[in-house]
């Protein structure tokens, strides 16, 4: 993650505006032994929380709005019970309490030293797709009892295709400038045909993304943000397919998780599905990543193009 001094913009119509004065009073309230450390704005294509880096080791993360704080609160719950896995993944330090002027429940988390990954362009593909493709296998071993299922409370990450129907198609012909329609449409018709997982539901992290990846002098060393956590079809990590490795990597990655054609097929309908919904909702408003969306959805269109050819 990278810290910047550049104020956090307001993305939603129900969003709380947070800023380092109030992140401070919060610490000196709650954990007034962290509260003189240094605090800095972190820049993110992240929409749910406000995150402030806090000293060398620390962050804080901040519901922007409601739908957020049950995603926070799950994260804190769920996230030490995953460990260990073969990536980093953050530490839950501290989980703030509500108070008169900040009304939810936030956290304070390890800070993990990395840069995020450019889409498209991991400096080591191979690497790339062999550390995601380990992560989620173990990621997907973990028993799941008790576990969130996936609905509502991540967002839909790894629910049946059919559900999210209205909404896809809804977006698809709200983007008519942007993509070409008719193609993306074939291609969600293709993935809502696929058989569903008929499988015990495993663990998802729910948004495989590059800016929630961390490499270190070019290799992937963590995964963050596990807010979209959840237990579903794995079909919806494989997102991560088309936002971050360019298509040389994709046979390998695909190999390494022995993905069937099924649930490939309803990757790319995963993966239609998150570049529509949040083009069509932030190209206004975020534009880190809108162009993560629309390096996404050129790529999963041009892969099911080269695949009908």
């Amino acid at each position: 993650m990278i810290a910047t001094a550049k104020p956090i913009g307001r993305l939603h119509a129900d969003e709380i505006e947070t800023d380092i004065g109030l992140a401070r009073r919060l610490l000196a309230g709650q954990f007034p032994h962290w509260a003189d450390l240094e605090l800095t704005p972190v820049a993110s294509t992240g929409t749910d929380n406000a995150i402030y880096r806090l000293g060398d080791e620390m962050c804080l993360r901040l519901p922007r709005r409601p739908s957020a704080v049950l995603l926070i609160e799950k994260e804190c719950a769920w996230l030490p019970k995953l460990a260990p896995l073969p990536l980093q993944v953050p530490k839950v330090l501290g989980v703030g309490q509500p108070n008169e002027e900040y009304p939810w429940a936030w956290s304070v988390c390890s800070w993990i030293d990395g840069d995020p990954v450019k889409p498209g362009r991991p400096r080591d593909p191979a690497q790339a797709a062999d550390a995601i493709a380990h992560f989620l296998r173990a990621l997907q071993a973990i028993d799941t009892t008790g576990g969130p299922l996936s609905g509502s409370l991540n967002h839909n990450r790894g629910v049946p295709l059919a559900q999210l129907d209205v909404k896809t198609r809804r977006a698809i012909a709200n983007l008519e400038d942007e993509i070409d329609t008719v193609q993306a449409t074939a291609l969600w018709a293709d993935a809502l045909a696929a058989p569903a997982w008929d499988r015990p539901p495993v663990w998802v992290h729910g948004d495989l993304q590059p800016s929630n990846l961390l490499a270190n002098n070019g290799a992937i060393c963590a995964v963050i943000d596990f807010g979209l956590l959840g237990v579903g079809d794995p079909a919806c990590d494989l997102t991560i397919s088309w936002s971050l490795l360019p298509k040389s990597a994709r046979p390998a990655f695909r190999a390494a998780l022995s993905v069937d054609d099924t649930t490939w097929r309803r990757g790319r309908g995963w993966s239609l599905y998150t570049g529509v919904i949040a083009l069509d909702y932030y190209r206004d408003s975020n534009s880190a990543l809108s162009n993560l969306c629309r390096h996404a959805l050129g790529e999963v269109l041009s892969e099911w193009s080269d695949a009908r050819q």
